[in-house]
């Protein structure tokens, strides 16, 4: 599982740890994802879509926030977001700059993780052997 000593330091660095940890469990990976456009036409893309051989899909959108900021404000939305997604989906969320309620939020809406946690959650998900 990744420690704390390989976590990404910038929003492309945690986009690019999700990648290649799934693509190390065996899962195909594709990054920025067109689907469809939102409400306003904005066109809609999912960070990486993760895949097993039987078809399983999960859209995961990666959020890094270094110091306190706006971009957590931008999460909520993300969250809801997702519900419009043709497949199931998740927040990872790293970084020093959430505050202690966006955290709790993220973590109780069962729609975001850490992602120190990440590697078992993909395990039990597409339904990989445990270490």
């Amino acid at each position: 599982m990744p420690g704390r000593s390989s976590a990404p330091a910038t929003g492309a660095a945690l986009e690019a740890k999700v990648a290649q940890l799934a693509r190390d469990l065996g899962l195909e990976v594709k990054r920025q994802v067109r689907v469809g456009r939102r409400i306003w036409g904005a066109i809609r893309k999912i960070d990486i879509v993760a895949g097993d051989a039987r078809g399983r899909r999960l859209g995961i959108e990666c959020k890094y926030q270094k110091e306190r900021g706006t971009a957590e404000e931008k999460i909520p939305a993300i969250v809801d977001d997702i519900a419009a997604w043709p497949i199931d989906g998740i927040v990872v969320f790293d970084g020093g700059g959430f505050s202690e309620n966006m955290r709790t939020f993220l973590i109780s809406s069962g729609k975001a993780i850490l992602f120190e946690d990440l590697e078992v959650w993909l395990r039990l998900y597409f339904g990989l052997p445990l270490k």
